[in-house]
């Protein structure tokens, strides 16, 4: 074979990097030849690989959907269609049920999963609203979720998730107290009634119903269930519905003669709502004015309502008020907004399930940093309402209001320039050259048109906000800034070479400002209605008043302990408990001992809330507690002789049943088991559907696929997020391996599988210069990242905290390999926490009484639902327990994407010097990935280090080495 020279070999690799550019450049030619649409209401899609499927993805959005049928007659007809008339199902067993709760014709259950088809006759062509009356029967207690699809098709994007909440209530009528004489917080409890909901936008960003288009003739409506069963008793297609004015309904007023009544006040509290919407408004503590009813100088009094927790469009909360007389009245309450500056919350206020008039769809709340007290109305006179004596019940539901358009708006910007920003990353890369000079202005034709168009669009909103508070608005200031840099961008496109970074962050800003801008919390104190000639209450008490309260409650301060989470005078304390965790999930722990634990076993607990690093050195000193929760570092405990052997006590194999093998691995040292399972988390494959969808790519479901999209996103300049850590150990079970030799006696990293995982592992970042370190959240929002492994608890951020790619992602199992028998293995490792039981402890048997308590299915799945009640959904629990694992609020295909992986999560071993492994492996990897050190011999030099360290250990603690 004839010998290459080095002068050939440069040559053929300038060849080689010449015939890649001009694919490049003439790949990108061709994407700019038809420019995306640049109406900032139309846009769509908020990823880039060829303008046609972006184009084509725009008129999935409703907006799109209702400006082509503008045009179309709204007729007057109302169809009702009874739920038991449909015409068939697909993937659900529907359960057909003659009466249920008061309804007056059968009803039909469907389950979480599957659809239902009605078929329907039209008889006038247009457009219609669709509604449904639903009970939300018992599940996991999330929203239900559907898809409707009508004549087989998703009529618009948003229409791919309708959201219909349940109702929840106090458990209790009255608020109950501790030892102490503070209120605890009540228990939200599910409080199912029928309701009638009529299809409309989940997020909030339009503020009437969908209207839906039908021709004259068959059509057929499609119910797809994404989350929760429920039970449907009719389906209703009607017109319009025009909602009357203020000045409308009071001139009815007084053709009905309708009078004002004199003398009367009645008030009723903001915390003793009826129903809401969302287990997470429940009963707030508020002590920062002596006029919060009711109130205790130093005590711990739930006397408001709503808050930060109320902040979501849709959510909405209702009273039940008596009315003493026929007449005319004014509404008003005691409130406070002191956390949105520069922007009035809205609020909905129905009457017996229906808004007066169309003013009352839209209260505004302006900011202050104090209570205020107010009447909706105009011109300083307030509305008046028309009720009848008796019952009635009173709604206030969130809703965006007059800010949807400015949001819709700034959401299609932020998706056309996350469109063109990966655009420009495909031919600059993320780190562009700054001396080199890439001609986007040519390559991306309309570059400098969607800079000035974006920056014309952000001040208009930036301009409409100010105008709606009557001045100049913080929240206006990232609109303003990244205004100003697009102009100057369109104007000078030759300096977003070294302004990309700074234009990125800038549309990430945007990301977060939407989502902050959507968030509209309101504090309730109290409601009234009042006749108009009695007085309306002052929002705060007398200077007098005031002062005695800051005296006191600074008095007070010296001998409140708010910090407690349990009678410290108690004479009795069998178990003392130590909790690492927030205050929060103190206080729910510390309620679900007192209802439920306690009164079952007669046995009282002392919990203390502490910080994790006091509880070594606490037990080192003999002033340990008892239990531990939350542990992770159990084996240096464990070899220590400071914790229990959990297999001792009786019913050890029932208690570990409920848990996979995997979760005990960290716990175990010699024959015992140290801790029982809290928490078990693993990764998932995270992907974005949209972007995968627009480049013709799978899902890699083995490392063979995984190796065959890094280079179809790289070449987009495009990464992928795996962390290293995840991939060896991954890598390693996979083909076999193994950390450890049998017993922890030494590392197996320097079997032939380890060393050949460990050159493979190297490979994938030294040939495939895949990045080491990442913000991935971030990056996958954007698109930067659009695959990436990451622990499944990022699916909790991902859903609260990237509202703008909702629904454009997913998550999966980690990529496999293919064994001998053809099967794919998905092995990866689990972090486990666990409850630990000290060696010293007092009473074990009743601490063992606990313990069984605390890790059982029950108790577990009531502190899951109730912290993601009280904290929303980034608060998911990542529960050990098989059972309450399935009873979380996950959807029945996430919950089997994650069960299907769970059934090859391997536990991560704990040995004596075991951290001496992450430590060198990690010193191996980057000594051949910075020094390009042959990876065989770096790792077996660090084996020898390894193998020492845990040799050391074993022979300190008095562990056979051989």
């Amino acid at each position: 074979m004839r010998k290459i020279t080095r002068k050939t070999k440069a040559v053929t690799a300038a060849l080689l990097v010449l015939v890649i550019v001009l694919v490049t450049m003439f790949a990108t030619a061709s994407s700019g030849n038809s420019s995306p649409v640049l109406e900032p209401i139309k846009v769509s899609s908020t990823s880039l690989i060829e303008p046609a499927a972006f184009d084509a993805a725009v008129d999935l959005h409703y907006e799109a959907y209702q400006a082509n049928y503008a045009d179309k007659p709204r007729p007057s007809s109302t169809q009702v269609i009874e739920a038991e008339s449909y015409a068939s199902a697909e993937g659900m067993e529907v359960k057909r049920i003659h009466t249920y709760e008061g309804a007056s014709s059968p009803v039909i259950q469907t389950d979480d999963t599957g659809s239902i088809h009605w078929d329907i006759t039209v008889e006038e062509e247009g457009l219609y609203h669709i509604g449904m009356r639903y009970f939300p029967v018992e599940g996991n207690g999330s929203p239900i979720e559907r898809e409707l699809q009508i004549d087989g098709k998703i009529p618009f994007e948003e229409a791919s998730r309708l959201v219909f909440p349940r109702t929840w209530k106090n458990q209790l009528p009255e608020v109950e107290q501790d030892a102490r004489g503070n209120d605890l917080r009540p228990r939200q409890v599910e409080s199912p009634v029928w309701q009638e909901s009529v299809f409309r936008d989940s997020e909030g960003y339009y503020k009437e119903p969908f209207s839906f288009y039908f021709t004259k003739g068959k059509h057929r409506i499609t119910l797809v269930s994404l989350r929760e069963p429920i039970l449907i008793d009719y389906l209703k297609i009607y017109p319009e519905q025009e909602i009357p004015s203020y000045q409308e309904v009071a001139q009815e007023y007084v053709q009905q003669g309708y009078r004002e009544t004199r003398g009367h006040f009645v008030k009723f509290q903001g915390e003793s709502a009826n129903l809401k919407s969302n287990p997470s408004l429940y009963p707030l503590n508020d002590r920062s004015s002596p006029g919060t009813e009711p109130y205790h100088v130093s005590k711990i009094r739930m006397n408001t309502i709503g808050g930060v927790n109320w902040k979501l469009p849709g959510q909405w909360i209702s009273w039940e008020v008596d009315i003493p007389e026929d007449g005319l009245y004014e509404f008003g309450l005691r409130y406070k907004q002191s956390a949105v500056r520069g922007i009035r919350v809205v609020r909905t206020l129905s009457i017996d399930g229906s808004v007066p008039f169309k003013e009352a769809a839209t209260i505004p709340f302006n900011y202050d940093g104090a209570w205020q007290v107010g009447s909706p109305g105009e011109d300083e006179t307030p509305y008046r309402f028309y009720l009848t004596k008796g019952k009635h019940e009173i709604k206030l539901e969130l809703t965006i209001g007059e800010l949807t358009e400015t949001i819709r708006t700034v959401r299609s910007s932020i998706q056309q320039l996350n469109a063109l920003y990966l655009k420009i990353i495909m031919i600059t890369s993320t780190v562009p050259d700054p001396l080199r000079d890439y001609e986007l202005d040519k390559k991306i034709p309309e570059l400098q048109e969607v800079f000035m168009k974006q920056s014309e669009v952000l001040s208009q909103a930036a301009d409409h906000m100010d105008q709606m508070v009557g001045g100049a608005s913080g929240s206006t200031a990232i609109l303003r800034t990244t205004s100003y840099q697009l102009s100057d961008l369109g104007k000078r496109p030759e300096t977003l070479n070294s302004r990309l970074k700074q234009f990125k962050d800038n549309v990430t800003a945007l990301g977060t400002w939407l989502l902050s801008v959507s968030d509209q919390p309101l504090e309730i104190d109290y409601l009234y209605f009042k006749s108009p000639d009695v007085k309306t209450p002052s929002a705060s008490t007398g200077f007098t008043d005031k002062v005695t309260h800051e005296v006191m409650s600074f008095a007070k301060s010296f001998s409140e302990n708010y910090n407690a989470v349990s009678d410290a005078n108690a004479k009795e304390k069998q178990v003392t408990v130590w909790i690492a965790a927030g205050r929060d999930q103190a206080q729910l722990l510390r309620s679900m001992i007192d209802n439920s634990f306690t009164p079952q076993t007669g046995i009282s607990v002392n919990l203390q809330l502490v910080n994790p690093a006091v509880v070594l050195p606490a037990t080192l000193a003999g002033k340990g507690p008892d239990i531990a929760l939350t542990q992770s570092d159990v084996i240096n405990f464990a070899m220590r002789n400071a914790l229990q052997d959990m297999t001792e006590f009786p019913g050890f194999d029932e208690v570990k049943n409920r848990f996979m093998d995997s979760a005990f691995a960290g716990f175990r040292f010699k024959d015992g088991i140290y801790a029982i399972p809290e928490t078990q988390s693993f990764p998932m494959l995270f992907y974005r559907k949209d972007i995968l969808d627009e480049m013709n790519l799978d899902v890699p479901k083995t490392w063979e696929d995984m190796y065959n999209v890094i280079p179809e996103l790289q070449k987009h300049n495009m990464d992928l997020a795996l962390p290293p850590n995840t991939v060896f150990e991954t890598m390693l079970y996979q083909n076999g391996g193994a950390f450890y030799q049998e017993d922890g006696i030494a590392t197996d990293l320097d079997s032939e599988v380890g060393i050949n995982t460990f050159q493979k592992w190297t490979e994938l970042y030294t040939n495939y210069k895949l990045p080491i370190e990442f913000d991935f959240i971030n990056r996958f929002r954007t698109g930067e990242m659009p695959v990436g492994i990451a622990d499944y608890t990022t699916y909790n951020y991902l859903t609260v905290f990237a509202p703008e790619i909702r629904g454009q992602w997913d998550f999966s199992a980690l990529p496999g390999t293919e064994g001998e028998n053809g099967v794919v293995r998905h092995d990866t490792l689990s972090t486990s926490t666990g409850t630990v039981m000290f060696k010293n402890a007092a009473n074990k048997e009743a601490g063992w009484e606990f313990i069984k308590w605390w890790t059982d299915t029950e108790a577990q799945v009531t502190f899951g639902r109730e912290m993601e009640s009280i904290l929303g959904e980034s608060a998911r629990y990542a529960v050990a327990n098989k059972e309450a694992l399935a009873q979380l609020p996950w959807s029945a295909k996430e919950l089997k994407q994650l069960t299907d992986e769970l059934q090859w999560v391997v536990g991560r071993p704990a040995v004596p010097g075991g951290y001496s492994l992450d430590r060198h492996v990690y010193n191996a990897f980057y000594e051949v990935y910075t020094e390009a050190s042959e990876p065989r011999e770096t790792l077996e030099n660090y084996v020898r280090t390894i193998n020492q360290e845990i040799t050391i250990k074993r022979q300190e603690f008095g562990l056979p080495t051989k």
